[in-house]
């Protein structure tokens, strides 16, 4: 038996949370995977219930709905939840560059198929397991446990790394090549003293990455194309 999971699934449709309820209990089934699913016909319905327990691992989320739309309840739990797993499920393409802004697993155009669904699901158990991992470091004298989904970018310094987290930066000492090994593969150099996580990026341009936080760090000419399509895999959910 796998780990157990917490999903909302949000839609006003009743019947396409019937249908997005059952496909996640076939993915469920296949995968061996403990899961408990709760549907939510609002955006206004999941804010009143995650207030009490913010204890989800995925939220399924609709667009189109009511006088909150999904994309401003993705925001809203952005602001202290980094780990929840938010797949975008609509009929409307228009809102692929906002699911970005919110890391975003997926986004998913409707009618869903079985498959589909279930290697975004898949993606989505991947990336909690990730962000359980935390590495020890020595900062000040005292041992500190960081979440690595937590570290948005590492840089090499002269004699030192600086890990930059969203709440702010502190410096350790640490070989940047061990470091990269220990960070894993959610990460990826863009320059010789970078190292990026891939889900916080949101734009990639010639010479320079913009992260889901607005901080922009450099991108090396050579590394480029690299990048750049492991942005591309990771969004359409083909990075393992």
């Amino acid at each position: 038996m796998d780990s157990g999971y917490r999903i909302a699934v949000c839609d006003d449709s009743a019947a396409d949370r019937d249908y997005i309820t059952d496909l996640c209990r076939r993915w469920a089934l296949q995968t061996g995977s403990d899961v408990q699913i709760r549907g939510f016909c609002s955006a206004e319905d999941f804010l009143f219930h995650y207030a009490e327990c913010k204890e989800y691992d995925f939220l399924l989320l609709d667009i189109e709905m009511g006088d909150l739309d999904g994309v401003s309840l993705a925001k809203k739990l952005r602001q202290d939840n980094r780990t929840v797993q938010i797949v975008f499920i609509t009929g409307f393409p228009d809102f692929i560059a906002q699911g970005y802004e919110v890391s975003a697993v997926h986004y998913l155009i409707k009618p869903v198929g079985e498959e589909t669904l279930a290697k975004v699901l898949t993606r989505a158990a991947a990336n909690c397991k990730k962000a359980e991992k935390a590495l020890i470091f020595s900062v000040d004298g005292e041992s500190v446990r960081v979440d690595v989904g937590e570290i948005l970018y590492a840089e090499a310094l002269s004699h030192f790394c600086r890990i930059n987290m969203r709440d702010g930066a502190f410096e350790v000492r640490r070989n940047f090549s061990q470091l990269e090994k220990e960070l894993g593969e959610s990460f990826i150099r863009t320059h010789r003293s970078y190292l990026v996580r891939i889900s916080a990026m949101r734009r990639i341009a010639k010479t320079e990455i913009t992260l889901d936080n607005g901080e922009k760090v450099p991108l090396s000419r050579g590394s480029y194309q690299a990048v750049n399509q492991a942005f591309i895999r990771w969004f359409k959910g083909e990075w393992q």
